[in-house]
């Protein structure tokens, strides 16, 4: 038993060994060398255009580890300077954090870090931790592989373009999370130059940074590339609406709905609703103008108690349809009236104060609805539908519905396609911008690590000329990024979870 057990592991090692496959706890790596030939014909492809290229993405290279770290130590002070304090500001409002928020996309990208790491010949990347929607699986997963992909490519070509021999490319899987690898020949990443090393190691950090920014003039361009099938600037038009929202009912929004305004505020794009949305949550609640006729004819005598918050409520708990608004005269200024919301909302302009409503000589009231503190009435208009009234928290409305800016010329268009795209692109930038900074790090097991090394190879072996000295002030400068990296980590998880 013992020998036909030995005999089916071999020929399970053998089988692993053919394709290419090799299986650990925690870690699936594929490597071929069936892209070799695709990759010494990019290497060798207009040699002074990659080197012009490779030399570019060097001094970028540079600059981004110095400027990580500036970065980073920045982020840390202000991370201290937000536990301290006892009303932090919001997390969206972070420079930069190792734990990434993109409020726009709904995106939370976790210590989201991509190592390198040269052993036998091979240099390896790692992408850790993430808390986003299921959603947005897709366009994470896609996101992070085409980011590691890119970024090893980099490497690989200009590894070839410097003579030396590549061995192969391979995908892995680290739990969930996907990554690529090229293989590259240690010794003669050793004989070449420094400067020649640093341009290997800094390709990328490169392509990563020319891939957030290509993402991002998709992202800027995308009404022009889309503008012979989909026009912009006259709404924001619904794609989906959560079966939790309270914008459903027979009254509320449907998908392929255009919401043209909220209140007196005109929404003629996404970024219109969310601003819409984020003044009215800030500001007061705007009042209506009805006509002194039509006060006294729709209110009705009601009890005013005032809730736990200090407002005032004076219509019954079980009315549906009324709300308690507020309005003042010449004799008193606190005068409330239980109203039919649809009836006083419905045709009637908003208002701040009476002044506002005097017009044609109709006396005229500015009825302010009664709400709770951070509750508000908002009028969506969504023509050609009747308006719809919407009580409760601004944000409930903005984080349950889902809208495009892009309205399809024709009905046979889909409505999903420029998002699929817009929230794609926003991934390709959050996710490659994010490894290109944080692999600029001089940190152990980073890019940073082996640009610093050569980097101090190429720029101090006249001032210090014992090589071990070198690799002291490398190995201290590592300690200490190491250090800074490993600290904002820590504290941005710690300010997630206690949050």
């Amino acid at each position: 038993v013992l020998q036909s057990s030995n005999s089916l592991k071999a020929s399970y090692e053998d089988w692993l060994l053919t394709y290419g496959l090799s299986v650990s706890p925690f870690h699936l790596r594929w490597q071929t060398a069936l892209f070799n030939r695709q990759f010494y014909s990019w290497g060798r492809w207009k040699p002074k255009f990659l080197y012009l290229w490779f030399s570019i993405g060097m001094v970028f290279g540079i600059v981004a580890m110095f400027g990580s770290v500036i970065l980073l130590g920045k982020t840390l002070l202000q991370t201290l300077t937000q536990m301290l304090t006892e009303a932090p500001k919001a997390q969206n409002d972070r420079m930069l954090q190792v734990v990434v928020s993109v409020s726009s996309s709904g995106l939370c990208l976790r210590a989201l870090c991509k190592r390198i790491v040269l052993h036998e010949n091979s240099i390896c990347s790692v992408v850790p931790g993430v808390n986003l929607p299921i959603s947005q699986l897709t366009y994470f997963f896609s996101a992070i592989l085409i980011s590691g992909v890119i970024h090893e490519v980099g490497h690989g070509v200009a590894a070839i373009r410097e003579q030396v021999r590549f061995n192969g490319f391979g995908i892995f899987i680290f739990i969930v999370y996907p990554g690529a690898f090229v293989d590259l020949f240690t010794t003669h990443l050793q004989l070449i130059s420094p400067v020649q090393q640093l341009r290997i190691f800094c390709a990328g950090v490169w392509h990563n940074f020319v891939l957030g920014v290509a993402s991002f003039m998709v992202l800027f361009l995308l009404p022009a590339i889309l503008f012979p099938f989909y026009y912009t600037g006259v709404g924001a038009l619904v794609t989906e609406v959560a079966e939790d929202s309270p914008a459903n009912g027979p009254r509320g929004l449907f998908v392929g709905d255009l919401v043209t305004n909220l209140q007196d505020c005109p929404v003629y794009n996404v970024e219109d609703w969310n601003s819409c949305l984020g003044d009215i949550s800030e500001k007061s609640q705007v009042g209506y103008c009805v006509s002194a006729a039509t006060l006294q004819q729709l209110s009705f005598p009601a009890r005013v108690y005032r809730r736990l918050d200090g407002t005032v409520e004076c219509c019954s708990n079980n009315s549906l349809t009324d709300i308690c608004f507020s309005y003042s005269n010449k004799l008193d200024s606190h005068l409330y009236a239980c109203l039919p919301a649809r009836k006083v909302i419905e045709a009637s302009k908003v208002c701040r104060t009476n002044m506002d409503c005097h017009k044609d000589f109709v006396p005229s009231f500015c009825v302010t609805p009664s709400l709770e503190n951070q509750t508000r009435l908002i009028r969506v208009k969504h023509p050609p539908h009747i308006d719809m009234l919407y009580v409760g928290h601004p944000m409930h409305l903005q984080y349950t519905v889902s809208l495009s800016s892009f309205v399809p010329r024709q009905n046979f268009l889909s409505i999903d396609l420029p998002v699929v795209i817009e929230t794609f692109c926003k991934y390709l930038i959050s996710l490659s911008g994010a490894l290109a900074v944080i692999n600029a790090v001089p940190c152990f097991a980073l890019d940073g690590q082996w640009i610093l090394n050569s980097f101090l190879e190429a720029t101090l072996s006249s001032l210090i000329v014992e090589k071990h000295n070198r690799e002291l002030v490398g190995f201290l400068i590592l300690l200490a990024g190491s250090a800074l990296l490993a600290a904002n980590v820590a504290l941005g998880l710690w300010m997630v979870t206690a949050r």
